[in-house]
């Protein structure tokens, strides 16, 4: 990933509103949420939120999906662990030793257990 596609993704998440949808459609993988129901869920006008979900696509944060009259939206998982790689490419100048407690923090978020109870 380039800084500039990083730069893209930060920007695109630093608004409340993006940021929610961004992470509400993390909870809802893999089926995704049609956009009324994003809208529903997190109290934001229809027009608005397509501005918000205009802008998380154009990031390659999230994609549409037309499922007869409504469009579902999905975040892009590789989208994800692109970024993700971005920020911890040059974790610890290259001893991957000191990053095994980031790495273990962040491995349990997505193990079929934490996502039965979480």
């Amino acid at each position: 990933m380039e800084s500039s596609d990083a730069i893209a993704v930060f920007s695109a998440l630093s608004q409340p509103t993006r940021l929610a949808v961004f992470r509400l459609l993390m909870l809802h993988e893999p089926a995704g949420l049609p956009a009324g129901r994003i809208a529903e869920q997190l109290d934001v006008p229809q027009n608005t939120l397509s501005t918000h979900l205009a802008i998380l696509s154009r990031a390659g944060l999230i994609a549409a999906e037309r499922d007869g009259r409504s469009i579902g939206y999905r975040a892009e998982l590789g989208r994800v662990r692109d970024i993700t790689r971005f920020l911890v490419q040059d974790c610890c100048g290259g001893r991957p030793a000191l990053c095994e407690t980031l790495m273990a923090e962040l491995a349990p978020c997505c193990s079929p257990q934490s996502i039965a109870h979480g």
